[in-house]
Formats: C-alpha cells, sequence, structure tokens
C-alpha cells in the first residue's frame, strides 16, 4: 500500500539518492556529454539509447520509451513493487522508512500493520532457526559426525561460518521443541515449511532431519529457506524448503548473497547444480558460484544473473541429466540475450562434479576448465548438429527446422545475424530464405526514433520543462492564477506543477514526477523531462516569462478566432462583440 509511506520521506528519498550512484551499481553508466548512457538494460539495442540525467535524476530510454527515477529503476530492474523498491533504496542510503495511516481505513490500516508485522517475524524467525542449527553444530551431543563430515569434504571453520551451515541432529522434534513454544509459533513453522503437519492429527514435526543445514539468503541477505544434505543413507539426499510466502526458489539462487559480498565488482557468475559446489568452490578461492535450488535454472534466475554480471557460465556434471539441465537453461535465457552479455556453457569429466573436481585438481584446474566454456553460439550448433545428418538435404533442411524456434527467442542482436548467418552459409538456400525472413522486420527502436522526431512541443509543455529542471524560477512569481481562466490542452498539469515546485524550489524532476505516480499525468510529465531545450539556468527565468506570454498569446489568437466564427454565425452577444472589438484593435 505505497500510501502508507509519508510523501515527504520520499522527496527525502529522492532528494539524497543518486540515480546515477544506483543504476551504475547494476548497469555500468559512461559519460556522455554531461549526461550518462549504457545500451539499455530493459530491451536488446546494439547502440546506447539509454540515457541518465545526473541533474533531474531521471532515466530515459530513446529506443523503448522506459523512463522514471531511482524508485522506478529500481522497481524494473529488481522486480519489485513500489513499497518494496523504497525500502530497497532507503536501505541503500541507511534510511528507515516511516509509515503513516492518513486515508486509510481501519480495516486496511490493521491488515497492512498485520502484514508487515508477519513478514518481519518471519524473516526474524527464519533468521533464529539459522543461528539454532549453527550452534548445533557446535553443541549437539552427535556433532562430530557433522564436523567429521564437513572436515572430509575438505571445508573449513571460516567458510562454514561465511555460509552459516549448521546442523539438525536426526530428531522429530528437535527444532520444534526450541521454536514452537505457542500454537500460533507452531503454524506459523508450518507456513515457513520448517515443519510438517502429522497425517495423524498430531503435533508437528521436524521437517529436517540428520542433516547439515545450509541457509539460503534473499538478495538483502535475509533467511528465506534452507536446504539439508543428509548423513547417512537416508532420502532424499538433499531436501529443500518448499515455497513459502517468503520463499520462491525459482525467484532465488543459492549464494548470490555471498558472492556479491565477498566481490564488490563481480563481473562473472558460474552457475553450478548443488549447495556444496558452492561451498567447495569458494573454499577453493572461486567465490563467484551459485547454485539454482533443486530446479532447472529458470527466466526469473537467469534474469536476475545477468542484471548482476554480463557473464555466466553454466557448468554442470557431464552426464545425460547435465546436459539436459544446460538446455533447459538455454531455452530459458535465450529471450534475454542481447549484444553485450555472455552465456557459455562447460560440462566438468565424467564422474566429476565441481566439488569433487576442485578438491581433488585445485582452483587452477576448475578455472582453466571455467576458460574452455563454449559460448551460446557453438553449444547450439554443437547440440542440434548431433540430432541432424547434414550430409543430406534432409538433414540440413531438418537442422534449420530445429533452430527457427530457438531464433524466434532469440531477441535483435549481432549474434543473432551471425548465427543466421553460419545458417545461411553452411547449410544451403533453405537457410537463406529464413535469413531474409527474419532480417526484414523493422526494429522498434528506429520506430520510436522517428515517433520522437516527428513531435513538437507546445508552449505549455515548455513550461513545464523548465519548472522540472529549473524549479527555483517560481520564486519571482506569486502564482499563475491568471491562467485558470484559459481553458487550454496541458494547463491544470502546469499550474499543479508550479504550485509543487513553489513548495520546493529546491527540489529535482524525480521528486516532482514522483508525485503524480498512478495518475496519467506521469507519463506525460516523464516525456517532458526527457526533451533537450538548450537553456541555461541563467536564462532559464526569461525563457519561464516568455513562454507563459506565448501561452497568453496563444489563448488570445485562439479566442480572436472562436469569436470571429461566432460573428459569421450571428450567434455573439453584446459581450462577446465587445471583447472582439478590443482584441482586433490589439491584434492590428
Amino acid at each position: 500500500m505505497p500510501g502508507l509511506i509519508p510523501r515527504h520521506f520520499i522527496d527525502d528519498l529522492l532528494a539524497r539518492a543518486d540515480i546515477v550512484e544506483i543504476i551504475d551499481a547494476r548497469v555500468p553508466l559512461k559519460k556522455a556529454g554531461k549526461n550518462y548512457q549504457a545500451c539499455c538494460p530493459f530491451h536488446t539495442e546494439k547502440t546506447p539509447s539509454f540515457s541518465v540525467s545526473q541533474d533531474k535524476q531521471f532515466y530515459h530510454c530513446f529506443g523503448c520509451g522506459e523512463h522514471g527515477n531511482a524508485i522506478s529503476f529500481i522497481m524494473e530492474f529488481d522486480r519489485l513493487e513500489f513499497p518494496d523498491a523504497v525500502e530497497e533504496l532507503a536501505s541503500f542510503y541507511g534510511m528507515e522508512v516511516p509509515r503513516e495511516e492518513r486515508n486509510q481505513t481501519p480495516a486496511q490500516i490493521a491488515q497492512h500493520h498485520q502484514q508487515q508485522q508477519q513478514k518481519q517475524d518471519d524473516f526474524a524467525l527464519m533468521q533464529e532457526i539459522s543461528r539454532f542449527y549453527q550452534l548445533q553444530l557446535r553443541q549437539a551431543s552427535d556433532k562430530a559426525t557433522a564436523i567429521d563430515y564437513l572436515k572430509g569434504r575438505g571445508l573449513s571453520g571460516e567458510i562454514v561460518k561465511a555460509f552459516g551451515i549448521g546442523y539438525i541432529s536426526d530428531a522429530w522434534d528437535g527444532m520444534m521443541n526450541q521454536f514452537a513454544t505457542t500454537q500460533s509459533l507452531s503454524k506459523q513453522l508450518v507456513d515457513l515449511g520448517m515443519a510438517i503437519e502429522s497425517d495423524k492429527g498430531g503435533k508437528p514435526y521436524d521437517r529436517f532431519r540428520g542433516r547439515i543445514m545450509f541457509p539460503i539468503h534473499d538478495r538483502r541477505g535475509r533467511v528465506i529457506g534452507f536446504g539439508g544434505r543428509v548423513l547417512g543413507d537416508g532420502t532424499p539426499k538433499y531436501l529443500n524448503s518448499p515455497e513459502t510466502r517468503i520463499y520462491h526458489k525459482g525467484q532465488e539462487l543459492y549464494g548470490l548473497f555471498e558472492a556479491k559480498k565477498t566481490n564488490k565488482q563481480l563481473e562473472q557468475l558460474i552457475i553450478v547444480e548443488g549447495y556444496m559446489d558452492v561451498v567447495a568452490l569458494a573454499q577453493h578461492g572461486v567465490t563467484n558460484a551459485v547454485a539454482s535450488l533443486g530446479t532447472s535454472t529458470t527466466f526469473e534466475q537467469l534474469q536476475l544473473l545477468f542484471r548482476t554480471v554480463k557473464e555466466v557460465v553454466c557448468c554442470y556434471d557431464g552426464d545425460r541429466a547435465g546436459r539436459e539441465a544446460a538446455w533447459r537453461a538455454m531455452e530459458n535465457a535465450l529471450p534475454l540475450i542481447r549484444d553485450g552479455i555472455s552465456l557459455k556453457f562447460v560440462f566438468v569429466p565424467d564422474g566429476e562434479d565441481p566439488d569433487s573436481l576442485v578438491r581433488s585438481k585445485g582452483k587452477a584446474a576448475f578455472e582453466e576448465i571455467i576458460a574452455q566454456a563454449q559460448p551460446l553460439s557453438a553449444f547450439l550448433f554443437e547440440q542440434l548438429l548431433t540430432q541432424v545428418d547434414t550430409n543430406t538435404l534432409e538433414g540440413k533442411a531438418a537442422l534449420v527446422d530445429k533452430f527457427q524456434p530457438l531464433l524466434k527467442k532469440l531477441p535483435e542482436s549481432v549474434l543473432k545475424e551471425a548465427i543466421i548467418n553460419e545458417l545461411a552459409n553452411n547449410f544451403g538456400t533453405g537457410s537463406e530464405q529464413i535469413a531474409n525472413k527474419l532480417s526484414q522486420s523493422t526494429t522498434f527502436e528506429s520506430k520510436v526514433a522517428q515517433q520522437n522526431k516527428s513531435s513538437k512541443g507546445t508552449p505549455v509543455r515548455r513550461a513545464i520543462a523548465l519548472l522540472l529542471e529549473f524549479p527555483q524560477i517560481t520564486s519571482s512569481f506569486d502564482d499563475l492564477n491568471a491562467l485558470t481562466h484559459i481553458a487550454m490542452p496541458g494547463l491544470p498539469l502546469l499550474i499543479e506543477v508550479f504550485g509543487l515546485c513553489k513548495q520546493n524550489p529546491n527540489g529535482n524532476s524525480a521528486q516532482f514526477i514522483e508525485h503524480f505516480r498512478g495518475r496519467p499525468e506521469a507519463n506525460q510529465l516523464a516525456k517532458v523531462a526527457t526533451w533537450e531545450h538548450h537553456v541555461t539556468e541563467g536564462a532559464a527565468e526569461q525563457e519561464f516569462i516568455d513562454t507563459i506570454d506565448k501561452i497568453f498569446d496563444l489563448y488570445l489568437e485562439q479566442r480572436y478566432e472562436t469569436l470571429k466564427q461566432k460573428i459569421q454565425s450571428k450567434d455573439i452577444s453584446q459581450d462577446e462583440y465587445q471583447e472582439f472589438i478590443e482584441l482586433a484593435s490589439n491584434k492590428h
């Protein structure tokens, strides 16, 4: 419920935030004149059209039209709702988000408080459980079994502590006895996937028993779930938390929080299959590995990866299951592939996994394997060529047929063109026909650019643009009440923006536009804010005065023509006729 965050706090937050700092941490920016630019993170493009203004604290893509302030960027880039994006931005600057209850019904206030408190309680409880598991690794009566296992896997106490690894004995209620002190807590533990309801109507019991426990952190470092590795011959070998209200496994990655914490400038991330792979690699100095959480690598996980780094390497076992997992990851990744980012694939030798490989041969051997990873295009051709006989025309046609659905998923890019050319050059005329067909589309960017070139600004829009960039010019005016009687598109918005700027002459475009979030005017203002009017700060006040004069002149011209038509139709009052005479005398 965005209204529960006070407007003054959002203004203060946007005043403190530096949009260049926020975006550059996710999408590297380059200086381009007085602004910064990059290839847009929200669509595929070959040349940068994503512009960030430090003066206006605003971003705009001239290709796809995406625009907004620091909050909007976090919402779009990190896929967060408005309140969560505000929380994320506030936490970056060490600010605590206050809440207000104005304009809310008692029921809405109670519901929101309940939801917020529930979320806080959930995170707090999961953190306490994680600490309990870590304590059990040091204090449980059978701790020696767990410690021997971890030592046997080559893990040091430092790496165990860094990942928060713990242990739970093989008892039905080891965790429940500690935390299920009330019925409501018992239910909460069931809801969070830490306990299982008894089929026989008895008390809920521990989901995880006799296991090494790996806490799963979200991007903010909060414990949201667990993975447990069984000790002994029990099944399943790895048990994961189920989906809960705070844990959605298809949207999270094990080890990502730790990788970002350890590496301030991540450039590459390696996807492996298991928790122990991530931890063992970190033990040997490979601190940029993450793992999907008991599922195939999802679109959302890959999206998160590519928003973090420009190069992702999928490192899987060389068996059939590993290759199938790689293929599914590749299919999920195709819509995300754009120029400037790289997806690669590598398979460890048969009988090995990243964990065993790095323990037996060391960091250098593992990094050498990673360095030999296949680019996406090579992986595609290798996999598909094994399925057809290209010595026959039928086989070549079949290869092209297999490529078609994959190419449709792949956005326009230099890589896509190269794959099409490879098909056309090596596999006959059928491929050339596909190449021609796929190369005929006009890019969305060029269409938008043509539309932008054809658009012209009215005096009202120009006045708004000046206010958004130079709100201090309002200090020379009492108000714009003289415009209130004029019926002209955009004038009510101009008057409202003027009022906001008058109240906060030191504000910026991002703050003023934020006041219109959720209203149709927000998009209009965002477009106006991207205009380059080439007016300097020293000339802004006079330019604004001249623009207001133009608005009056335009109104008088329109009024003159309206009255002139009334005279011709003989439908004019005496007062209107007198007004026409005055306008005509001034006109001439």
